[in-house]
């Protein structure tokens, strides 16, 4: 269950928690357009600041571009109504979840008057996979299900109807004992997996799927930019299953999952069984930038 916070950002205005509901007759609750963002807070030794919220929004708004959703707020309306939802929650650390849909009004499967409504709500959310899986690892398994074509998803997009792919391949895997699903593209490369991005690591060098048929993922550009400054071996190349089978270390980047490591595909353990020397270095960069113990570009924390 979540844990509920006082107030939800609502097309303009602060409105108590139980208060933000919409219509049963909503447009994107029938035909899955909408788009939404991920965003967390952490409390830092200067406060709670808000991770890279300048590169969500825009994201946020590209996905609404793609789409042809005109968001009636510009990108620095929507940085302070998201700054004021975390204040006036007083979290300290958690999850931010900006939402746009088409609401109620016309049916079918093109309304031009529907009006295009904006919702922020930001609650206490701990590790999505778990503080046991950031620590020692998940186990993880190809999903039967393949992830988004180029040419029938737009995939730079951050669109709600999407996730339907990913529920289904997460069930799949929770049902067959393992902790997450990884999906192949339609061709048979790894991809992703159903809310974060994948990395491998083989003799030293980090692989991680390029920009085709997955989502530009924020903490993956972060993690692309720490290897890189630690003189790390990237290569944003295809890689398939068998590639990942014989991976000496793997890992999950998400703004949920943040970094989680890989200790298992389809029952085949990956290097030792446990986090490898560059997951481990990369994961705890990652939580010294986010926290404000490391900077490595000062437009990434937003203060609170």
């Amino acid at each position: 269950m979540l844990k509920e916070t006082p107030f939800i950002w609502m097309d303009g205005k602060l409105i108590p928690w139980k208060d933000a509901s919409v219509h049963v007759l909503t447009h994107t609750l029938h035909y899955g357009l909408g788009v939404f963002e991920g965003i967390r807070c952490y409390k830092g030794q200067s406060g709670t600041a808000i991770f890279r919220l300048k590169d969500h929004v825009e994201r946020l708004l590209g996905s609404a571009h793609v789409v042809k959703m005109k968001i009636g707020y510009s990108a620095k309306e929507i940085e302070t109504a998201i700054v004021e939802t975390v204040r006036a929650n007083q979290l300290e650390e958690g999850y931010i979840r900006p939402i746009a849909f088409i609401g109620y009004g016309g049916m079918g499967l093109y309304v031009s008057d529907n009006p295009i409504q904006l919702a922020i709500a930001a609650w206490p959310w701990g590790t999505y996979l778990g503080d046991e899986g950031v620590q020692n690892g998940i186990r993880v398994c190809i999903s039967s299900l393949a992830r988004h074509h180029v040419n029938v998803s737009m995939t730079r997009a951050k669109i709600t109807g999407y996730y339907v792919n990913s529920q289904i391949a997460k069930r799949e895997a929770l049902e067959n004992g393992f902790d997450e699903a990884v999906l192949l593209d339609t061709e048979g490369f790894v991809a992703e997996g159903p809310g974060e991005n994948l990395f491998i690591v083989r003799k030293g060098i980090i692989k991680t799927t390029p920009l085709t048929s997955i989502l530009d993922g924020i903490t993956r550009d972060t993690v692309l930019r720490l290897a890189q400054k630690q003189n790390l071996k990237i290569k944003e190349e295809r890689f398939t299953r068998d590639d990942f089978y014989l991976a000496d270390e793997a890992f999950f980047t998400g703004t949920a999952a943040e970094v989680t490591p890989i200790r298992e595909v389809d029952r085949r353990t990956i290097g030792a069984g446990k986090p490898g020397p560059i997951t481990q270095a990369l994961q705890q960069a990652f939580f010294n930038v986010v926290r404000g113990q490391q900077i490595e570009d000062p437009s990434w924390l937003t203060p609170v």
